[in-house]
């Protein structure tokens, strides 16, 4: 087992073993004198592990509860909180239990975000079973909702009591969801380590599990260095939204439904590398594309300015954008919206 321990204000580790899943009852019970939770889940990731999850919870003392919610990132919205907040009460959680996340990365998000607004906060842990939740998004704290406005634009940061990472879960990905979350890797790469960015592009999608034990480990490590930093978002942390600004948009102009979040992580990194740094656009789009990734969008950047204007990053009529000029090196630029708006369209 590796272990990362994550030393914000409220501090916890990461844990990082292929067949954790199976003994997370062990360690989950190490961190809560709780013996009462409450598992949060999607339809997909429900049918491969909820069996397997419970028995260790129950083997380890807990009573279970399991609420289960349509797979996507269509149900990370008002409805299906709401929903959980209720199954919350209903099952009888108390601000001395502990709720788990079992899924990805709207499985997290969602269910943090429960965890940080029910009964004024309650611990949770977060067991990723897709690369994206593994790499990012299950560490760090920040947990959020989608409302028509735009994506995540309602949250707070919560961070976990502890992360189960289990590399052995990523087997039953699809290629699309491991596409998906390479997205984020490649984003590590460029943002904060050249060596990793070069072991990435040294692969492809039909290898990359030969290396996926030190991608995990050393995204982690990278995100922790950076949230350890700023964990609040109003500096260094910023730059991990490198491909972000216009990924979010282009999320949003497919309504969600036929392009992941690692395909707009990915077209956005693309854009605004063309744009601000184009020295190293071809090597970028090179990388990406050997892990079926895109590298733009068929939408008219006028069509996706507008998704922009409402991005979470402004602030007093400026927006933060992240650009890469170097390899394993990010910079945080600001301008007003208008300024940025005229920057794409040319």
């Amino acid at each position: 087992m590796k272990k990362i321990h994550i030393n914000t204000s409220c501090p916890y580790d990461v844990l990082i073993e292929r067949g954790s899943i199976n003994k997370c009852g062990e360690y989950i019970s190490a961190v809560t004198k709780s013996r009462k939770t409450a598992v949060i889940t999607d339809d997909i990731v429900g049918g491969l592990y909820t069996d397997t999850v419970v028995k260790s919870l129950e083997e380890n003392g807990f009573e279970c509860s399991v609420f289960t919610f349509p797979n996507g990132e269509q149900s990370k919205n008002l409805s299906t909180l709401g929903k959980i907040l209720d199954f919350l009460c209903d099952s009888g959680i108390t601000r001395s239990d502990i709720i788990i996340a079992l899924g990805g990365g709207v499985v997290g998000d969602i269910t943090g975000f429960a965890s940080a607004c029910y009964l004024r906060g309650v611990d949770f842990v977060q067991i990723p079973t897709t690369l994206l939740a593994q790499v990012d998004s299950s560490v760090g704290g920040k947990t959020a909702i989608d409302i028509s406005g735009g994506k995540n634009l309602v949250g707070a940061f919560k961070q976990p009591s502890l992360v189960i990472c289990d590399s052995d879960t990523l087997k039953t990905l699809t290629p699309e969801n491991l596409s998906c979350g390479m997205a984020e890797v490649i984003k590590y790469g460029m943002i904060r380590d050249s060596q990793l960015f070069e072991l990435v592009e040294n692969h492809t999608l039909e290898n990359v599990d030969e290396i996926m034990d030190e991608i995990v480990y050393t995204c982690i490590d990278i995100k922790r260095d950076v949230v350890e930093g700023d964990e609040f978002d109003r500096g260094e942390r910023m730059i991990l939204n490198f491909g972000h600004t216009l990924g979010h948009a282009i999320e949003g102009w497919h309504n969600y439904t036929d392009y992941t979040h690692g395909m707009g992580v990915s077209a956005g990194m693309c854009l605004i590398t063309d744009r601000f740094a184009p020295v190293l656009s071809e090597r970028l789009k090179k990388c990406v594309l050997a892990y079926r990734l895109p590298t733009g969008t068929e939408a008219l950047m006028s069509e996706l300015l507008p998704y922009c204007s409402k991005d979470k990053k402004r602030e007093y009529g400026n927006i933060s954008y992240i650009v890469c000029c170097t390899v394993g090196k990010a910079e945080i630029r600001k301008s007003s919206v208008s300024d940025f708006e005229k920057a794409m369209e040319e």
